[in-house]
């Protein structure tokens, strides 16, 4: 038994340092509504589909309230609707600049096919939003072989169905023999409710949330502590292993198979 599959998650794992573009939206359409929600609320439930993602910000009690007193109700599903076709073409709008691959990944797939291993790839984007983010990643050298979105499944993370879409597009089986990398825990979550190994991504992910240059300019200690407290989150979320960036995966992927070869002894 072994690793045969790597289904990366895109935003904060492979492309976008900080997973900073989508936040920026979320932010602003509530803003243009005049009600104003903080980066961490944006954050939480990050690795959503979009639309359950504006739905779990709304539903979060601060803001739920600050909707109450705007419109004089509470929101309804409704209102996400409305927001989430505000979303969308924001999104698709600033996802140009949001769209740089991580460094070290494009050599990390390389190194991953040189194994003859299988590169899937899940997304709570949707389709139209991944055309825009593909094509320039693919031009970076960052091209997996399947690219499953969130609303090409019924339900998304932390349901297994993206990561099951994925695999059954790889061809690979069973699920165990797959290595989900991801920079939320609801990736995680949704990796474990696969039967999959999961693999937590701190520095370059939702959790730190800062530009490349922004956590490089931290000092060592205060890096290392946020970084702790992002790993112990995604311990408690059922991850494996954690690492800093996907660039850090094959140290991983070498243990994980040396411990799956031991078992089978």
């Amino acid at each position: 038994m072994k690793i045969n599959a790597v289904l990366f998650d895109w935003a904060g794992t492979t492309v976008d340092y900080g997973s900073r573009s989508p936040v920026q939206v979320f932010i602003e359409i509530f803003h243009r509504l005049e009600i104003e929600i903080t980066e961490a609320e944006a954050r939480g439930p990050m690795g959503q589909a979009k639309r359950e993602h504006i739905a779990s910000v709304m539903s979060l009690p601060r803001v739920s309230k600050l909707w109450q007193e705007k419109f004089g109700k509470s929101p309804t599903s409704s209102d996400v609707d409305q927001l989430y076709a505000d979303f969308l073409p924001l999104q698709l709008s600033v996802l140009s600049q949001g769209s740089d691959v991580i460094p070290g990944v494009p050599s990390v797939v390389k190194e991953l096919r040189n194994r003859s291993l299988k590169i899937g790839s899940t997304t709570g984007y949707t389709r139209a939003l991944m055309e825009a983010v593909i094509p320039p990643a693919r031009q970076q050298g960052y091209e997996p072989d399947v690219i499953v979105c969130s609303d090409e499944v019924s339900a998304g993370r932390p349901m297994p169905w993206l990561n099951f879409r994925a695999c059954e597009a790889l061809g690979v089986f069973p699920p165990s023999s797959v290595l989900v990398v991801d920079d939320t825990p609801i990736g995680i979550q949704a990796a474990r409710n696969a039967g999959m190994w999961a693999v937590g991504v701190t520095m370059t992910g939702n959790g730190l949330g800062l530009s490349q240059k922004d956590a490089e300019s931290l000092s060592e200690d205060e890096l290392n502590k946020r970084l702790s407290l992002i790993e112990q989150e995604f311990l408690a979320s059922g991850a494996h292993f954690v690492i800093r960036s996907a660039a850090d995966l094959i140290p991983v992927l070498d243990r994980l198979n040396n411990q799956m070869q031991q078992k089978e002894i």
